[in-house]
């Protein structure tokens, strides 16, 4: 690729001394984004990259998509936030009770850690027990319940969890319980145990790119509803993303409550906890006795903004034919890579859906964190920063496909795929 310009170079000096780590938190790599349009993203020194990143996955309709920055200009003479009622925030909340299957209430926060803390929080307090069982692997935000066996190196016996952080206190341990995903007997063994004790059980149904056996989501479904324990359907990623009513809908399977986020707000800061309206109730401190009340506020709650470019996000994916060009552009891209895998015989294995999916440097199959864990790491992290020096952007472990994506972006990405695999191979035999 080209070579950096000196502006560029000097803000990653500067990100170096004012960031930790040089960088937000996100995506490692020392290049500084100037623009997006569609599917693509050019750099300060005017490189253009295809953007399987997209944001950490909100931006599925692309970049600047003409309709959602038409409403947020309009929104912008009109407001920019008011900590009360707005017109966007009620009509977003609406459209979400619309197209969910477990929404019947809507209560707004600004991120996905937030929206995952309190669907764990309201379902403790709607169940009055303490406890939460989660899926080892699953990634559910930053709060200190959450950050428990989301990748731990030294997996340990199951039902224990293994902080993933410093910084929590130990005795939240014994609050968190494990399971394996995508091992059904196992889950409901768990669950059956420890029913008495549960406040709420969690899972993404696609859980990081690992999709769910068939019958697993069903059998966490049976014996939660068996015994009235909340399940908690986790779907800031696969929200509005595998089909309008999002995971839930396409694996035909219904959670109590959900965490939505990234697609919702069309590129801005919003999420939300959506669910049963018994459930949701304990929100409303008029509703609910206070020792059982979940309060919840925030300053950007239903933030108009957000509200607009989330509401022309939606409208676009309502219209007929949006989700089969999804699902066609992403399997081409999926399978394409699959084929480059297979006929360069690299020992890796592509797991996923049409609508993301990455690659794990071992042999399958694989179906669980531990699988996933058996890749090695090194390599797919060189094959990362060869992809971007090849023009392709993407994340740690994901490649997420957007309706800006067209048959272009996926030729180029597959022949520069084909290019950082095959370097990627020369290196290995040269070490």
């Amino acid at each position: 690729m080209s070579h950096t310009s000196p502006a560029e170079t000097a803000l990653v000096e500067t990100a170096r001394r004012v960031l930790p780590g040089g960088t937000f938190g996100g995506a490692p790599f020392e290049v500084v984004i100037a623009e997006g349009k569609g599917g693509r993203v050019t750099d300060m020194s005017g490189r253009t990259y295809i953007d399987f990143l997209l944001g950490s996955g909100p931006m599925l309709l692309g970049h600047a998509h003409p309709e959602v920055t038409a409403a947020v200009a309009a929104q912008l003479s009109k407001g920019t936030t008011f900590y009360t009622n707005n017109e966007p925030g009620i009509r977003l909340a609406a459209a979400i009770v619309d197209a969910v299957p477990c929404a019947d209430q809507v209560r707004f926060m600004s991120t996905g850690s937030e929206a995952t803390f309190f669907a764990m929080r309201v379902a403790r307090a709607f169940r009055r027990r303490d406890k939460v069982l989660k899926f080892e692997g699953g990634y559910h935000g930053g709060s200190d319940y959450a950050m428990m066996s989301t990748a731990p190196q030294r997996p340990g016996n199951f039902p224990q969890a293994i902080p993933d952080t410093a910084g929590i206190p130990q005795v939240l341990r014994g609050e968190m319980l494990i399971a394996p995903f995508n091992d059904a007997e196992a889950a409901t063994v768990l669950i059956e145990e420890h029913k008495n004790d549960l406040g709420a059980v969690i899972l993404e149904p696609f859980q990081r790119i690992l999709a769910p056996k068939p019958g697993f989501l069903e059998a966490v479904r049976a014996v939660t509803a068996k015994h009235e324990i909340p399940l908690i359907f986790d779907e800031i990623v696969t929200g509005f993303r595998f089909a309008y009513g999002g995971a839930q809908e396409y694996y035909g399977v219904t959670p109590d409550i959900c965490a939505l986020g990234k697609i919702i707000g069309g590129g801005f800061p919003l999420a939300a906890v959506a669910g049963r309206a018994d459930i949701m109730r304990h929100f409303d401190k008029s509703a609910t006795p206070s020792e059982h009340a979940t309060p919840q506020s925030g300053t950007l709650n239903g933030n108009p903004i957000a509200a607009v470019a989330g509401l022309a996000t939606l409208e676009v994916l309502r219209r007929p034919g949006t989700y089969a060009q999804l699902f066609e552009t992403g399997n081409r891209l999926r399978r394409g890579f699959e084929q480059l895998v297979r006929d360069m015989r690299v020992p890796a294995t592509v797991l996923g859906a049409a609508p993301l999916f990455d690659v794990v440097f071992a042999e399958g199959p694989i179906s669980d964190y531990r699988g996933v864990l058996k890749g090695d790491a090194s390599r797919l992290k060189r094959f990362n920063t060869l992809c971007l020096e090849q023009g392709i952007l993407k994340g740690d472990n994901k490649i997420y496909v957007s309706l800006a994506h067209d048959d272009r972006d996926v030729t180029e990405a597959l022949d520069r795929f084909a290019v950082a695999l095959d370097r990627l191979k020369r290196e290995q035999r040269g070490a």
